[in-house]
C-alpha cells in the first residue's frame, strides 16, 4: 500500500493491497493452492492475459505478481503509448537482463493495441525478454492477435461479489493509515446496501463513491452538526448516476444481444424485456436493437406468424418517428409480441441447405422450360418449351420440376406444425398428394392397352 501523507492519491489507489493475503475476490485464482499462489511459490511466471470487468483487480494482481517475482515492473498504457515506447522498453529490458534482472511488462487495456503495436513486442515475449501481463475488459480472442494469444495464459476475472465489496469498504473505513479510519466515519446498513448496488461488482467504483460520500458527510457535519454517518441518501448523492458495464463493440455487447435473442427464441417475454432494457440503459443504439428484432422475426418465427415481420418493421419505424424515450415502448411491444409468437426456424434451415447445395454444385443452368423466350431465336433454341401455366389448371397446380436436374426432388423448406406454418405444411402435403396421384393416373393411362 502507499505510504501515509499522500492525500492527493485517490482512495482506490491508496487501498491497493500489496499481497494476495489482502486481495479481495477471485478465489478461483488466489485461493489456497490456486494458480496464482502456486506461480508465486514457484517464482516462475508465464505471460498472462487478465480478462475481466473494470474494478475486478487486474492491475492490483499484476502489481502483486511483479513484486513477488522481484522483477522490474513497467506499466504501459495501450491508450497513451506507441511503437516508439515499445522500442524504448525493449532496450531497457535488455539492459536489465544483462544485470540478471527480469522485466514484467504490464499492458493496461491491451485490447486497444492495433495489430502493428502487438507485432512490435511479440518477438520479445517469444524470446522471454519480456514477461507480458495484459489487462483487458474485452474478450481477448476478438482483439489480441493469435500468435500473441497463443503465448499467453488467459485468466478470467469475475465481477466482485457483494461480500467482496463489503469487505473492501469495511477495510477502507477502518484503515487509519491509508483509508478513511482517521475520520471516524460509519456507514449505516442502508448506506452500505446502496453502495454495494452502486458498485455493481467494481471495487474502484465503490471506493470512489465512498470517498466522495466521506467528503459530503464531513461538509454536512460542519454545517448542520450531525453525526458522521454515511446514509443511503448520501451514497446516492455521491454516486449521482451509475453507468452500467457495457461496450457497444465488445464482449458485453454480444453477451446482452445473445441473452435477448435467446429469451425471445425461448418464448420468455420477461427475460426479453429485461435484456432489452439492459441494453437501452447501457447506451446501445435502439435502432440496432430494432434491426435485430427484424432479423429474429424471419430467423426464428418466419411463417409460423407472418405478422411478426410486419410488427418488427413497424417498431423500427415507430422508434425512428418518436425517438427516445417514447419510442422505446414500441421496441418493448415488438419484443413481447415476438417472444409470445409461435416459433419456426424452417426458413433459416432452408437457407442453409440451399447455400450448401449452391456451394457444392456451382452455377447449374436454369431448366429450359423455366426460361423466358422474348425472341424468336430463343424460342427456336427451346427456351420455354413445355412450360405449364399454373393458372390454366383448375386447382392451380402443375407437375413440373423447378430445380436444376441435378437437384431434382430436393426439398428445402419443411414447415413446422406450429402457428400459421401448420397451415402451410398441410397445404404442401395436400398439393404433393394431388401431384403424386396425377403422376400415378398418368402412368396408368399411358400403360393402358389401346
Amino acid at each position: 500500500m502507499h505510504s501515509p501523507g499522500q492525500k492527493n492519491i485517490p482512495l482506490a489507489e491508496r487501498m491497493r493491497p500489496d499481497s494476495l493475503d489482502g486481495f479481495a475476490g477471485q478465489e478461483h485464482l488466489v485461493g489456497p493452492e490456486r494458480l496464482l499462489r502456486r506461480l508465486i511459490s514457484s517464482r516462475q511466471l508465464p505471460s498472462l492475459l487478465l480478462w475481466g470487468p473494470p474494478g475486478s483487480g487486474k492491475t492490483t494482481l499484476a502489481t502483486i505478481l511483479a513484486r513477488a517475482m522481484d522483477a522490474d515492473f513497467i506499466f504501459f498504457s495501450a491508450v497513451l503509448a506507441g511503437v516508439k515506447d515499445i522500442r524504448r522498453i525493449v532496450e531497457t529490458a535488455k539492459e536489465k537482463r544483462a544485470k540478471s534482472g527480469n522485466t514484467i511488462l504490464f499492458v493496461d487495456e491491451i485490447h486497444r493495441f492495433n495489430k502493428g503495436q502487438q507485432d512490435a513486442f511479440l518477438p520479445h515475449v517469444e524470446s522471454g525478454l519480456l514477461t507480458l501481463i495484459g489487462a483487458t475488459t474485452e474478450n481477448p480472442s476478438f482483439n489480441v492477435i493469435a500468435p500473441l494469444l497463443s503465448r499467453c495464459q488467459v485468466l478470467v476475472l469475475n465481477p466482485l461479489t457483494a461480500d467482496d465489496i463489503r469487505f473492501i469498504v469495511a477495510r477502507a473505513l477502518a484503515d487509519a493509515e491509508h483509508g478513511l479510519g482517521a475520520l471516524h466515519l460509519t456507514l449505516d446498513q442502508d448506506g452500505l446496501d446502496a453502495l454495494v448496488r452502486f458498485a455493481d461488482g467494481d471495487s474502484r467504483r465503490a471506493l470512489n463513491c465512498l470517498e466522495t460520500a466521506a467528503t459530503l458527510v464531513q461538509e454536512t457535519d460542519k454545517e448542520e452538526e450531525k453525526s458522521t454517518v454515511i446514509t443511503a441518501d448520501i451514497i446516492r448523492e455521491a454516486g449521482q448516476y451509475r453507468s452500467l458495464r457495457y461496450d457497444t463493440g465488445g464482449e458485453e455487447h454480444y453477451n446482452l444481444i445473445s441473452a435477448l435473442h435467446k429469451s425471445l427464441r425461448d418464448s420468455d417475454p420477461d427475460g426479453a424485456a429485461y435484456w432489452l432494457y439492459r441494453m437501452l440503459d447501457s447506451g446501445e443504439d435502439p435502432l440496432y436493437i430494432a434491426r435485430r428484432l427484424i432479423r429474429f422475426a424471419s430467423e426464428d418465427i418466419g411463417n409460423a406468424d407472418p405478422q411478426a415481420l410486419q410488427v418488427a418493421m413497424n417498431c423500427r419505424e415507430a422508434f425512428h418517428l418518436l425517438g427516445s424515450p417514447e419510442g422505446e415502448l414500441a421496441l418493448l411491444q415488438a419484443a413481447a409480441y415476438l417472444a409470445t409468437a409461435p416459433k419456426s426456424n424452417a426458413l433459416y434451415a432452408a437457407s442453409k441447405k440451399i447455400r450448401t447445395d449452391i456451394k457444392q454444385t456451382g452455377t447449374l443452368p436454369v431448366p429450359m422450360h423455366l426460361r423466358n423466350a422474348p425472341t424468336r431465336l430463343m424460342k427456336n433454341l427451346g427456351y420455354g418449351r413445355d412450360y405449364q401455366y399454373a393458372h390454366d389448371n383448375r386447382e392451380g397446380l402443375v407437375d413440373q420440376e423447378h430445380l436444376p436436374s441435378e437437384l431434382k426432388g430436393r426439398i428445402y423448406y419443411e414447415p413446422t406444425n406450429r402457428g400459421y406454418e401448420a397451415v402451410i405444411r398441410d397445404r404442401l402435403i395436400k398439393w404433393r398428394k394431388i401431384l403424386k396421384q396425377r403422376a400415378i393416373d398418368h402412368a396408368q393411362h399411358k400403360n393402358r392397352p389401346a
